[in-house]
């Protein structure tokens, strides 16, 4: 059997490699079924995945068989070709959390009309968010021909939504602006659609020269600024959401704040290879936003209805400017094989995918 996944090096993200995982074509347990993966999106989210793949055990999701290296999961869509689950069938398509592989098996439990979860040993204690597998005939948010868009925005924007309600809960921190590191990143700009639309504060991008006419096309930033102009950021006081993890981005933003700096949000790591060492920063102290943990705290508040009804109701608006004829937001490019995935993240690596492409892939 031919290679049918791939792993990174946990001391080394640059250093990929395929490798065939066995487990995924081992005869089935009873209690277990067997997907045939894809698509599924690679984006600058994987590249978070990798870069904290320890850190925040995004590794033990789908562990590899060599300590050393680490499996990169991704967001997408699965197929069940083989089952010996009760209420799992054969020919059931389901959206969920996957590896950049062919096939993977599962353990489902607390199989229901809408999806079940994945009750394997490795994933217990992990956040639900994570394991549970949604039915695509069940989902609210489904729709065929928005297939991709779903795999490359729709965890994307989940953050963006919690990020946005978490803001809004906590008063802005006292902040009037906002700023967003990585500004031409999809959870940035989908996060920024969310402020823009609540409507009360200034939304500010930080981008690259680059990726500026892309960011300022987007219609969702009140102000865009490059990373080498940050010390013209607007005055006022001032919240920072970083999705770029560049600790010199970071440093820039804080020392030009200072006290006026209200909260500093860590969300990803697009720029992962300028994280840098942490450092003592004038003004708030930089806190990790962790998605699963907020979310879990809403489904509690609105109840998993209220939840659902008002995520469907925002991701509706989103779609608008996403999905539009000629849309400058986001152009799909899907990917067949192996080769071509290793290809498309190390092309994440290296800054090479321009803003406006989303890349599907299947193994």
């Amino acid at each position: 059997m031919a290679d049918n996944t791939f792993a990174v090096d946990r001391r080394d993200i640059r250093r990929v490699r395929p490798y065939n995982d066995h487990s995924a074509t081992a005869d089935l347990a009873e209690g277990q079924a067997r997907l045939k993966v894809g698509p599924v999106a690679l984006t600058a989210n994987n590249v978070t995945y990798a870069q904290l793949g320890d850190a925040l055990n995004y590794f033990d999701f789908f562990p590899s068989t060599e300590p050393s290296q680490g499996r990169l999961p991704a967001w997408g869509f699965g197929d069940v070709v083989e089952s010996k689950a009760a209420g799992v069938n054969v020919g059931e398509r389901v959206y969920g959390y996957f590896p950049i592989s062919s096939h993977l098996i599962l353990e489902p439990v607390g199989v229901g009309a809408d999806g079940f979860t994945d009750g394997a040993a490795h994933r217990t204690g992990r956040a639900p968010f994570y394991n549970r597998y949604s039915r695509v005939d069940h989902d609210s948010l489904y729709a065929q021909a928005h297939e991709a868009q779903l795999a490359l925005l729709r965890p994307l924007f989940t953050t963006a939504f919690l990020i946005d309600d978490h803001i809004a809960s906590e008063s802005r921190f006292g902040a009037t602006q906002i700023v967003l590191a990585s500004a031409s990143s999809k959870t940035a700009y989908a996060t920024a659609f969310c402020l823009a639309k609540r409507g009360d504060a200034r939304v500010i991008g930080l981008t690259s020269e680059r990726n500026r006419a892309f960011v300022e096309g987007l219609g969702c930033y009140d102000v865009v600024v490059t990373y080498a102009a940050a010390e013209t950021l607007p005055d006022g006081p001032t919240m920072l959401v970083d999705m770029a993890g560049d600790a010199a981005v970071r440093s820039v933003v804080h020392h030009r704040y200072g006290d006026a700096l209200k909260q500093s949000l860590l969300v990803g790591a697009t720029h992962w290879d300028a994280a840098g060492s942490e450092q003592e920063l004038p003004g708030v102290k930089p806190t990790w936003f962790f998605a699963p943990a907020i979310a879990q705290d809403r489904v509690k508040q609105w109840g998993p209805a209220g939840f659902a009804e008002r995520i469907g109701r925002a991701w509706a608006s989103f779609m608008e400017p996403v999905c539009a004829p000629e849309s400058a937001w986001l152009r799909v490019v899907a990917h067949q094989g192996l080769d071509a995935a290793l290809e498309v993240y190390r092309g994440l690596l290296d800054g090479e995918i321009v803003p406006n492409e989303g890349h599907v892939v299947r193994v």
